[in-house]
């Protein structure tokens, strides 16, 4: 399942306490720990006085409560998501409610309604107020964010580099304890490698993901991620040159150590792999990439 991170420290925190993260970074964390939440989903604020709220969380009465807590006595003038997973999006609407401050994001969910639910599954019903591309700039009180596409996980998927601290707020594509799942059809894997290195080329002092530690390592952790992915190629090559064609035969085999219950989850990240590989001539299969396609490979 997802690679876990050994060189990164365990976060600390308490649910729904406000943790003074750096110093113009606080960070609630909702209860709503799992297998692709991790601890939970992180909740940041930045700035004082007139703040900006990055991935308000999943629809939770209690960290939602604890968020706004947080900020009494302060005005919310921003709400920003990274991407629109059902642990990132949903409390934008009570919070915006209550606070009266617009929403920014890439823009509504593009996964199939009707297709396999990954993770929490699709906020499909998040819309920003504002639409925000690739360097597009969000000013406040004392902040400035420039707003970095990163398709891949989703293809709505945004980092917020924040200048003041050089720091980037990664969403889930760069976690700060295991790689992200990249499910098709809104996911891509092509797009995501392609976001990894775009990463690579930027000098960010830390990220500040929405699950999991902070990770000040930068380069060193993307490119271990990028070379993670590299490995899951040739272990996809290597099932189909020892007669496992299929993904259901793959899957355990690649993931030995995954509880079964995840299997799913790794076979989309799979698929993703396949469609690239396809799209790249190294490996062949009749008709379009699936779940039960048989792979080849050339020649």
């Amino acid at each position: 399942m997802p690679m876990s991170v050994p060189f990164v420290k365990e976060i600390e925190f308490e649910y729904g306490k406000v943790d003074q993260v750096s110093p113009m970074i606080r960070r609630v964390i909702a209860e709503n720990p799992g297998p692709f939440t991790y601890k939970g989903t992180g909740t940041y604020i930045i700035g004082r006085g007139n703040v900006a709220i990055i991935d308000p969380g999943p629809l939770d009465d209690a960290h939602i409560e604890a968020t706004l807590k947080a900020v009494e006595g302060e005005t919310v003038t921003h709400i920003l998501v990274t991407h629109t997973h059902r642990d990132h999006s949903p409390a934008a609407a009570p919070m915006k409610e209550r606070t009266g401050a617009p929403t920014y994001g890439y823009g509504p969910h593009g996964g199939d309604r009707g297709g396999p639910k990954v993770e929490e599954g699709g906020d499909f019903a998040f819309v920003p107020d504002h639409v925000i591309k690739d360097g597009g700039v969000i000013q406040g009180d004392g902040w400035t964010f420039e707003a970095v596409h990163t398709p891949g996980h989703t293809s709505n998927h945004l980092c917020f580099w924040l200048k003041e601290e050089n720091a980037l707020f990664s969403g889930d594509h760069v976690m700060g304890w295991s790689t992200s799942i990249v499910s098709p059809p809104d996911g891509d894997m092509a797009q995501y490698m392609a976001s990894l290195n775009k990463l690579l080329d930027r000098d960010d002092s830390v990220f500040w993901p929405t699950h999991g530690p902070p990770i000040r390592d930068t380069k060193p952790f993307v490119q271990s991620f990028i070379q993670h992915r590299q490995r899951r190629e040739d272990q996809i090559l290597e099932c189909i040159a020892d007669g496992q064609t299929i993904i259901g035969d793959m899957v355990p085999i690649i993931y030995v150590n995954a509880r079964p219950q995840l299997y799913g989850a790794a076979a989309r990240s799979m698929l993703a792999h396949l469609i690239q590989m396809q799209a790249e001539g190294k490996v062949l299969c009749d008709g379009e990439p699936g779940p039960d396609t048989v792979y080849s490979l050339p020649g």
